[in-house]
């Protein structure tokens, strides 16, 4: 598998450097600000400082190291400000929007992707929290800090997991099967669970790394 992570992105001014995580919780809070996705990033082109602020506020990896890193920029020329916060915040809203969810593996939905639904934002990163928290087991915790790829990557290997356990082909082929029924009993899950659920989360996830601002 093709798995490129999301880094960390560091900020920094003087001797002081806070971190920045593309996670989950960064991109949830950081789609609900005014103008969604696409109003953050014409602001943050435009050097809004507001906006700014507000993307290093709601993606740092310590609230308390970056406000403070903030405070020392308060005195400070405007155009300085921009030059400091403008690159950190495109590669934020980079990997937020632009997920490297890529694999090498062939999928059952490789070739009708394009035909679905577009979905929300909002609705994508619900998904994924509940996939972390349900399906992975993750904490609340771990799964607000993880990054997109993290989720996807780790609910695939899960996924590949179950199969080698209880063995099976194609998704569509076995769902609804007796022998599905049994296979997600004995892993403790929902008996109706239909498998081709992977397959609807890659879909969604290809929908949402092609889509623009």
């Amino acid at each position: 598998m093709a798995f490129q992570p999301s880094y960390d992105v560091p900020l920094s001014y003087g001797v002081a450097t806070a971190w920045l995580r593309p996670s989950l919780r960064s991109a949830t809070l950081i789609e609900k600000m005014d103008g969604g996705f696409a109003g953050v990033l014409h602001k943050v082109q435009q050097g809004h400082t507001g906006t700014l602020r507000d993307i290093v506020h709601n993606s740092a990896t310590d609230r308390t190291t970056a406000l403070a890193l903030l405070d020392t920029m308060q005195d400070e020329k405007l155009s300085v400000i921009q030059q400091t916060l403008i690159a950190p915040a495109f590669a934020i809203l980079t990997a937020l929007m632009t997920p490297d969810l890529s694999t090498d593996k062939p999928t059952a939905t490789a070739t009708t992707a394009t035909k679905a639904k577009p979905v929300a934002w909002a609705d994508f990163y619900s998904e994924l929290y509940q996939i972390a928290t349900g399906w992975l087991g993750w904490t609340p915790d771990t799964a607000w800090n993880a990054t997109i790829p993290e989720i996807t990557n780790a609910f695939s290997g899960h996924m590949d997991m179950l199969k080698a356990i209880h063995g099976g082909g194609d998704d569509a082929e076995q769902s609804g099967t007796p022998d599905q029924r049994q296979a997600n009993i004995d892993a403790g899950l929902d008996p109706e669970f239909d498998r081709a659920g992977l397959a609807a989360l890659k879909n969604m996830s290809k929908q949402k790394t092609g889509e623009t601002a």
